[in-house]
């Protein structure tokens, strides 16, 4: 007789059972970012790990994973995970939770609020302070078919505009008065809301059924029947800095634009904005449905002003050891002065006076070193009265790096030209001084130049210039 054995196995099946949440929604912060979930488990090993998903599509065809904080085990078969959701979380109303085993993959049903949904609101408030828009100003108008943007203004120093935060969306609302409740007129939007019809106006952060500090300042809009104004707005402030470039004016929404400066018509300028580093009193039309809104503004600039109280051209006689004061005047705030000789620095020349002994180019540098830093240049020549000789080899690198002449041939009746060896005419005038030829800088070759000078009796004299380094 054969005994016959049958062997049966039972194999677990590997199954993730929700438990209904301690929560009807989820409204996180900086103060408070931890909820708890649990679940029974069923066919899992005891080193299995488990993550905590957010969605807000039914498929979970994007989920949005959530930070660990801890994982408590409460039986055999059943955890509790302590998680935190992202501070970059785009908010919805239209969130589901999962828990989802990391190597399997195998994921739980939806998970049930205490209120009994499987769908909830999840929100990150990562901004939660008030903030304003239209530059804080109270009121504003437009034309009769026309409209007015309001926008939420850009972060400052006094103002923690939510604008840096991308992922955050807003509401805007008109108020109805103390009687009637507010009327949510766009919803889900970004920084900026366009009017169409007169009322009181202001935004709030979109956090959904999330309670929330993040909401602006009311605006009046009113619909004027005739020519209104219009505020320009400097990107750069007014008044400006020269230093950082061009200042770009922009004035609210129009349908045409005509911009003009000191009252003169800026050809080409039909845009809501204009770019410019001129100061100057800047002005524009817009067009706005049946009428026209005017604005002015007085862009000014933090620049300086230095001047020298000598000449470019000045003589000195170096034999009889004649000196010179030049002396700066400027309105520059906390100016630094830096004196030059042929191109280097002269140490301990620091004051806005510097007295002259030597012939030679000068520059004389001011600079504004504080709110808006900006550099002049001030550039002078001193000439020798005791020259007798006319130089015919230049350095660059001297004191004197540019060709003077004797004074005697310095006036409306004398003619000096200089060529160059290719016969390309630097100069041919008379009344010369250095000043009237800037001597380039070179590589290798050093450079020839020819004169001719010319006397009022018909008297040349000729010879060449060697410039050298």
């Amino acid at each position: 007789m054969v005994t016959l054995f049958l062997i049966t196995s039972k194999v677990n099946s590997q199954v993730i059972t929700p438990m209904t949440l301690p929560f009807e929604k989820i409204c996180a912060d900086s103060n408070y970012n931890e909820f708890n979930v649990t679940f029974e488990i069923q066919g899992f090993s005891n080193s299995a790990s488990y993550v905590v998903e957010l969605s807000d599509s039914a498929d979970f065809s994007n989920p949005v994973t959530t930070t660990i904080l801890s994982t408590t085990d409460l039986a055999v078969n059943r955890k509790t995970i302590k998680f935190a959701i992202p501070q970059d979380l785009v908010g919805s109303e239209k969130y589901s939770l999962r828990i989802k085993e990391k190597v399997s993959g195998i994921a739980s049903p939806l998970f049930p609020s205490y209120v009994g949904s499987k769908i909830f609101s999840v929100y990150y408030k990562i901004h939660n302070n008030q903030f304003t828009i239209n530059n804080l100003k109270p009121t504003a108008d437009y034309c009769i078919g026309g409209s007015y943007v309001l926008s939420i203004d850009a972060a400052t120093e006094s103002n923690n505009s939510p604008l840096k935060y991308p992922s955050l969306r807003y509401n805007w609302y008109k108020n109805n008065g103390l009687l009637l409740p507010e009327t949510l007129v766009a919803s889900d939007t970004k920084g900026t809301y366009t009017v169409t019809e007169p009322g009181t106006y202001y935004a709030k952060t979109n956090y959904g059924t999330c309670t929330s500090n993040s909401y602006s300042n009311q605006v009046t809009i009113t619909e004027s029947t005739g020519d209104s104004n219009v505020a320009i707005v400097s990107s750069l402030g007014n008044p400006f800095c020269l230093t950082d470039g061009e200042t770009t004016l922009s004035v609210a929404a129009g349908t045409n634009y005509k911009w003009f400066r000191d009252n003169v018509l800026i050809e080409g300028a039909i845009n809501q904005t204009y770019s410019t580093k001129i100061p100057g009193v800047y002005s524009v039309v817009v067009g706005i449905g049946s009428c026209q809104s005017t604005g002015s503004i007085n862009l000014q600039s933090n620049d300086f002003t230095a001047v020298l109280d000598i000449p470019k051209e000045n003589t000195i006689d170096t034999q009889n050891d004649q000196t010179l004061e030049a002396n700066i005047t400027t309105n520059a705030e906390a100016p630094n002065y830096k004196w030059y000789l042929g191109g280097v620095l002269i140490p301990d020349a620091v004051s806005n006076t510097y007295l002259i002994k030597t012939a030679g180019t000068y520059k004389a540098v001011v600079t504004q070193t504080v709110n808006c830093i900006a550099t002049k240049e001030l550039n002078f020549q001193v000439s020798d009265l005791g020259l007798k000789d006319i130089p015919n080899v230049i350095s660059l690198s001297s004191a004197i790096n540019s060709w003077d002449i004797p004074v005697v041939y310095k006036n409306a009746a004398t003619n000096v030209t200089i060529i160059s060896s290719q016969g390309e005419v630097i100069f041919n005038g008379v009344n010369y001084t250095p000043s009237k030829w800037e001597i380039k800088d070179f590589k290798s070759v050093n450079p020839v130049y020819y004169y001719i000078i010319t006397t009022r009796d018909k008297q040349e004299k000729k010879g060449s210039i060697t410039i050298i380094k």
